[in-house]
């Protein structure tokens, strides 16, 4: 991936350029494939921190880990506007004001072993005003284009250290207009249909969260014609405790967040600004995606030569056809098949080998 630096991601935004890039110092990545009325932010994705503050951080790499919202990139990761915070909430937190974006103690644990100078505090807080800067631009230039935009703020929580039940997915809706209401419902209806395996879907609003992040405070006060939805999704995809992720939970909660996201998007758009398309596929990324080709051909190349009719089809039904009907239908007929002239190991394990998962957008990963 390219790396820019903020000025030059600004400026493509605000010329409307298609590009994928990383800030110049790796804090957060942005991909834009196409100029749509939404966007899907992972502010807490990230793990990254950087060399000078290793050796001051009283927290090791564990316990700053269980706080993250890991595979929360790979949740929206195929859709066409994507926001992701790379670097640890413990350097500093997208999610707090610049004033408290870095913590000294945090979870009833002293995050810092050493003092951090004010220069190395300045670097971070200039991560933290980087982030911003850009997400003021993009949601400018959406509002510009389309007169309203909406943004999924996606998050993920320990739910272990809670006595009580506690919902799969939580809205935190708290400083969120009553105009806006309609469409905080349907997300909560939308939400409320995955269905996961063995896990119940409990959908609620402001339960154990209530919005009060900085990246729902910093667009709701700047663009009254953008709704955000900052949604916590409960860690039924991981052990809670070891970060082992659950692929199948994963894959199905990508594919249909996906769907929600859609449908919720629709409804806002066509009530609440410009966009002129009743064509849901026209939310999605335009440019098809260079791994999807890869995999097709690389498809074509192993099974071209492999015709499946000619190996299930019996190459003696005429002479079975004819003892069949003689014996009056009592003697089963003995077919005989075309041995197969490929190694089904070999191609199956070249199959496997496809790089399938790459794919980001999930619906075409999972046909």
């Amino acid at each position: 991936m390219h790396k820019l630096s903020i000025d030059k991601i600004v400026e493509n935004i605000e010329k409307g350029i298609i590009f994928e890039a990383t800030a110049q110092d790796d804090s957060f990545s942005i991909k834009i494939t196409k100029y749509v009325p939404y966007v899907c932010t992972a502010i807490h994705d990230g793990i990254n921190l950087r060399e000078e503050l290793q050796s001051k951080i009283a927290l090791d790499a564990y316990e700053r880990w269980y706080e993250e919202d890991d595979f929360t990139g790979d949740f929206i990761k195929g859709l066409p506007i994507v926001l992701i915070g790379n670097d640890s909430r413990f350097e500093y937190d997208l999610n707090r004001k610049p004033e408290k974006a870095i913590y000294e103690e945090a979870w009833g644990k002293n995050v810092w072993k050493r003092k951090l100078s004010d220069a190395q505090k300045k670097r971070s807080l200039q991560k933290h005003a980087n982030y911003y800067k850009v997400t003021h631009a993009l949601i400018s230039k959406l509002e510009d284009l389309f007169s309203g935009c909406l943004v999924y703020d996606i998050h993920s929580y320990n739910y272990k250290r809670w006595d009580r039940d506690v919902p799969l997915f939580n809205i935190g809706a708290e400083n969120i207009a009553t105009e806006f209401s309609p469409y905080i419902e349907d997300w909560k209806t939308q939400l409320a249909k995955i269905e996961l395996d063995y896990i119940d879907n409990k959908t609620e609003i402001n339960d154990v969260f209530y919005g009060r992040g900085y990246n729902v405070e910093y667009i709701t006060n700047h663009f009254k014609k953008t709704l955000v939805l900052a949604t916590e999704v409960k860690k039924v995809f991981c052990d809670e405790e070891t970060g082992e992720g659950f692929p199948r939970v994963i894959r199905k909660l990508r594919s249909q967040l996906k769907n929600a996201i859609l449908a919720n998007t629709t409804l806002f758009l066509n009530e609440r600004t410009n966009w002129n398309s009743s064509n849901i596929a026209n939310l999605l990324p335009q440019k098809l995606d260079p791994t999807i080709l890869k995999v097709d051909k690389e498809l074509f190349t192993l099974v071209k030569d492999f015709e499946l009719l000619k190996f299930v089809n019996p190459i003696n039904v005429a002479k079975q056809k004819k003892i069949f009907f003689k014996n009056h239908g009592l003697e089963n007929p003995e077919f005989e098949y075309q041995p197969i002239n490929i190694d089904a190991f070999v191609l199956k394990r070249k199959l496997l080998d496809l790089p399938v998962d790459l794919i980001t957008d999930i619906s075409i990963q999972n046909m």
